[in-house]
């Protein structure tokens, strides 16, 4: 790809648009950051910038940008009962020791590997609200502002989710680990109001609200926070993870989570059941016909030993779903895709599951397509798309960096995801700005030094 820095127009030599793969595409956009006008058929323009293939980027529907600073040091086995629980206090020790210059780099880190990866927008569902020793930051949300100065450095778009967080399980308080994440249902909305006035007319940042789960926020506290946020505003919450949590559920309020949530609110098409992964067959089909997405996580789920999320049944109703990164232990888009897909091949011993029973076709094709409506959807995002108006987000590939040369259309997905260890990012275009260039992100060495400085630190 030619690296004209100064020119608003692009030329594909094939992209995936809305209505499917188109040759010899022109992409325009403007200085505010807007796709202006797309051409098929069209001829390369002197000075554009020009490349193999286009493809709009996949979202991450769901982040904890802390995590990162403890990425691949959890691997070590210290109790054979070792599971999702024992790494929740791994994750605890880290959590309270990170203060706020700290976590904007980090943040910055992480997303420029994201954007790497071929993210241009993360849902970052954050619940460090407070200092380390407990007490309130003189500037209220003051921990959600370092991450969202760390994406806006990196130059990702963020959704920002600050999160509820009032219980340390059914009916308990919180821990002295916990003191952190507190937050009332007026806290939370003050917090979201503050991000929206500081960053008004900021097209990367938008804000939504986080439910942590049922066993952090009772029903009256969800029921307030819902009260105080706006009707249109995503609402995402972690659910039916691990089957102690369902177990808990069933003892404390007499049913199964997602059964509890869905007869006691009305989810609809704003909300983001995170994993989900232990779902029976009545909750998985009410679950997809309340348009809620499911936010699978299926590198982190894999890590945490969480369990397969029901997809086969569930993309059979016509549920939606969209993927995250989570605790980003690892930052790939065709790795989630790759694992959420042969998960389903090792519990049914068939191939290519990840389509509704009555299709056929491209796996890698339907996966990718699936994951950009349904994270788009989830985090509440204008982009998801190569359409005029919305926001300039785009993601190229070098066809001879494909596992076979010359392909088109959706082999092109099916290469990418299941014939190479991650998508091969070229540049990567968010908001109308550059922000990866030949694989290199443009501040990745000045954001690298300050985390290896930061996470050095940490660990002194």
């Amino acid at each position: 790809m030619s690296h004209l820095a100064g020119s608003r127009t692009i030329f594909a030599r094939q992209a995936l648009l809305p209505d499917g793969w188109r040759r010899d595409v022109t992409l325009r956009f403007d200085a505010g950051g807007h796709f202006t006008a797309i051409g098929c058929d069209s001829q390369a323009e002197p000075g554009c910038e020009l490349a193999d293939i286009v493809l709009p980027p996949v979202p991450s529907l769901h982040s904890h940008a802390f995590q990162r600073a403890m990425a691949g040091l959890t691997e070590t086995r210290h109790d054979p009962a070792d599971s999702f629980w024992t790494w929740r206090e791994q994750m605890y020790a880290l959590a309270n020791r990170v203060g706020p210059d700290a976590l904007r780099a980090i943040a910055a880190q992480l997303y420029v590997e994201m954007l790497k990866a071929g993210f241009t927008q993360v849902a970052e569902f954050h619940y460090l609200h407070q200092a380390v020793d407990g007490t309130a930051y003189t500037r209220r949300g003051e921990m959600a502002l370092s991450v969202i100065d760390g994406a806006l450095q990196a130059g990702i778009g963020i959704t920002m989710l600050p999160t509820l967080y009032c219980h340390a399980g059914f009916g308990r308080k919180l821990t002295p680990e916990q003191k952190r994440f507190a937050g009332d249902p007026e806290f939370i909305a003050c917090i979201i109001e503050r991000i929206a006035k500081l960053h008004d007319g900021e097209p990367r940042v938008a804000t939504g609200v986080a439910l942590h789960s049922l066993r952090a926020a009772s029903a009256a506290d969800i029921r307030e926070m819902l009260r105080l946020t706006p009707g249109d505003m995503p609402v995402h919450i972690h659910i039916a993870e691990q089957m102690r949590e369902v177990e808990d559920c069933v003892a404390f309020l007499g049913r199964r989570p997602v059964e509890w949530l869905l007869d006691e609110f009305p989810v609809d098409q704003r909300w983001c059941l995170v994993h989900a992964t232990h779902l029976d067959s009545e909750e998985m089909v009410r679950l997809a016909r309340s348009g809620a997405v499911a936010g699978l996580c299926p590198v982190t789920e894999a890590n945490l030993g969480d369990g397969f999320f029901p997809l086969g049944g569930y993309i059979d109703a016509g549920g939606r779903f969209g993927i995250g990164s989570d605790s980003n232990v690892l930052l790939s888009v065709g790795e989630e895709l790759r694992l959420l897909e042969y998960g389903q091949r090792l519990l049914s011993q068939k191939r290519c599951r990840a389509l509704p029973s009555d299709r056929s076709g491209s796996v890698g094709g339907w996966l990718y397509r699936q994951s950009l409506r349904g994270g788009a959807q989830a985090c509440g995002h204008d982009g998801g798309a190569l359409a005029v108006g919305r926001r300039a987000d785009l993601l190229t590939m070098r066809g001879d960096d494909l596992s076979l040369p010359g392909l088109e259309g959706d082999p092109v997905l099916d290469s990418a995801i299941f014939a190479r260890p991650a998508l091969p990012v070229c540049d990567v275009l968010c908001s109308g700005a550059w922000v990866v260039r030949a694989g290199r992100h443009i501040d990745e060495e000045t954001i690298g030094a300050a985390f290896r400085h930061t996470v050095g630190k940490l660990r002194a």
